[in-house]
């Protein structure tokens, strides 16, 4: 069994660049920017930034071009594929990698980084417990509930 799935978030270098083919299908290539952090064995926070190639075709490249900018955030699922040509100038074999996605879901507005988008229900606030290392506990209701109260 054989497995080519790439699924990257993070943060366009660049505006993407909406284009056609011959045959009228539309292809959109943009790059991606992905952080890592680390601590090293001294203890010192560590970053380093990897940049992929990536290609979207058809109407999601539509929609990519449209609604994406220069430090959007963004999902890519795909596969990973190379491409080789011969150098216009040099004739030396030249190569590519990229992700040829199949699916795109666009991060929260702004590009922030890091984040991710957080859902509540009913509209009510999320505690600030993120960094303290704190669980939210699930709140249950003090008194009993009878199974004739509920209505169906």
């Amino acid at each position: 069994m054989y497995l080519n799935k790439a699924i990257v978030i993070g943060n366009l270098t660049r505006d993407p660049e909406l284009r056609s083919l011959p045959s009228g299908i539309k292809v959109c290539t943009f790059s991606l920017a992905t952080n890592r952090v680390w601590k090293d064995k001294n203890g010192a926070r560590q970053e380093s930034a990897d940049y992929h190639n990536v290609v979207v075709f058809g109407r999601q490249a539509e929609t990519v071009a449209q609604y994406m900018k220069k430090g959007s955030s963004i999902l890519v699922e795909g596969r990973m594929q190379t491409r080789s040509w011969d150098g216009k100038t040099t004739g030396e074999k030249k190569y590519r990698t990229e992700i040829v996605a199949d699916r795109t879901q666009f991060g929260p507005k702004g590009g922030s980084t890091g984040g991710g988008v957080s859902t509540t229900s009913a509209g009510s606030k999320a505690p600030a417990a993120e960094n303290s290392g704190e669980v939210d506990a699930i709140e249950y209701p003090e008194e009993d509930i009878n199974p004739e109260d509920i209505p169906f």
